[in-house]
């Protein structure tokens, strides 16, 4: 006997069971961001690595450590995408879409790291990502966030959320900041982790969202980014609290909320939960202004988020707000001589009269028991019997599965019935 081949380790599968609660989730995401006038772009799972390593970092983990990276048949390194954003930005430069233009662009789809797996973290994981460009006011990021706490209406997770929001601000009030934190953690060689000393070097402001509770400690009395900020920015800030107090959105303003790579600058913003346990985070965004030129195009403002959409639906599976459609509302049951093509047209005949209906027509033989048996394994409300004295009376026996009732029915009067039933 052949051995069996598994699946690969944080690559899983989305199974039968499963895929009516994801189904759900997307069809919320998908009516929010038409609401908003949003529209959907679909990129490649395979892109140049030079694209990420531009984007993301050549020294960050994504790049080094992550990334499922390989050589293709022509000597091209290609990499199963780590993330949405640069894809994203690729595609717009390369289609003319961005430069002296306005787009709001929504994506979802798989994505790849080589991670540990652990509890709403694979290796194979799926992201729901929002990009906008060509608008440089607080106003659109405004109106991003109002779209993710529309979201969290939407799914009955609102009191389950907190908004945590900060400015980084500019590239040079950056640099400048850099210097005084770097100066700050000099002086606490002792507390700091490796990886905390490692990032002090290469990217401090990532030390200030260390895990690390004595490294946390240290850090309330570092200096605040806040205070190093531009004017621009300052003013970029309060424009937008200003618009999210007016929109009735509560948020915590947290110093410590940075971004590691240059191109980020003034709005970043985080949606978290303690329902999650350690995987606090479940949306992720802020301002890019300058990745656009980063990656060869016009300078282009810039802002999105991107969310986990493992992370959510099991966030949404613990709170028990999951309720998915039953797979099927109606079993055809069919038996005798000619029963079964009528069956068939039946089915066809209700499948255009009642498009939300889910109708599924008995196969592969079998009596009258064996047939409900099966209706009641995938779930019916209601059963249409078809045998021969129906067919040639032109009629149907509707059968309630959950009340019990039976009625008999020209077929004609059947979408009716049913309609009341489903």
């Amino acid at each position: 006997m052949a051995k069996t081949i598994q699946a690969i380790r944080g690559m899983n599968d989305c199974l039968p069971t499963e895929t009516p609660l994801w189904q759900q989730v997307e069809n919320t995401i998908r009516h929010v961001v038409a609401a908003y006038g949003y529209n959907e772009i679909r990129t490649p799972i395979v892109e140049m690595t030079p694209l990420f390593k531009r984007a993301i970092g050549e020294v960050t983990d994504v790049v080094e450590k992550e990334m499922y990276t390989f050589d293709d048949r022509n000597g091209d390194s290609l990499s199963l995408r780590p993330e949405g954003t640069a894809a994203c930005v690729r595609a717009g430069i390369e289609a003319g879409l961005l430069y002296n233009q306005e787009q709001r662009l929504w994506y979802m789809g798989p994505m790849f790291r080589h991670e540990r797996p652990q509890k709403g973290r694979y290796r194979q994981f799926h992201q729901f990502g929002l990009e906008v460009f060509g608008i440089d006011g607080p106003d659109i990021d405004a109106e991003v966030i109002m779209l993710t706490a529309r979201l969290w209406r939407e799914f009955g997770i609102s009191e389950h959320v907190t908004l945590e929001l900060n400015s980084i601000g500019s590239l040079e009030a950056r640099a400048n900041y850099r210097k005084v934190l770097v100066s700050f953690l000099e002086q606490h060689l002792d507390v700091l982790d490796e990886d905390c000393k490692r990032r002090m070097h290469t990217n401090p402001l990532r030390v200030l969202d260390s895990k690390n509770p004595d490294v946390q400690a240290i850090l309330g009395d570092a200096p605040q980014l806040m205070d190093y900020l531009d004017d621009e920015s300052k003013a970029h800030f309060e424009g937008l609290c200003a618009l999210l107090d007016a929109a009735g959105i509560a948020y915590r303003i947290n110093p410590r909320l940075v971004r590691g790579l240059d191109y980020y600058n003034r709005t970043v913003f985080e949606w978290v939960t303690e329902s999650l346990g350690s995987q606090g985070t479940v949306c992720a965004g802020g301002r890019y202004d300058g990745l656009v030129e980063q990656l060869g195009g016009k300078a282009t403002p810039a802002v999105g988020f991107a969310m986990g959409m493992e992370r959510l639906v099991l966030m949404l599976q613990t709170l028990e707000l999951l309720k998915p459609r039953r797979s099927v509302d109606v079993y055809v049951v069919t038996a005798g001589e000619g029963t079964q093509m009528a069956g068939f047209k039946l089915a066809e005949q209700l499948r255009s009269e009642l498009p939300q209906a889910r109708i599924m027509t008995h196969c592969g033989g079998g009596n009258f028991k064996k047939q409900f048996k099966r209706a009641d394994k995938v779930g019916a409300v209601a059963a249409l019997v078809l045998g021969e004295q129906e067919v040639l009376d032109g009629v149907v026996t509707l059968k309630d599965l959950v009340g019990g009732e039976q009625t008999t029915l020209a077929q004609s009067e059947v979408a009716a019935q049913l309609a009341k039933l489903i």
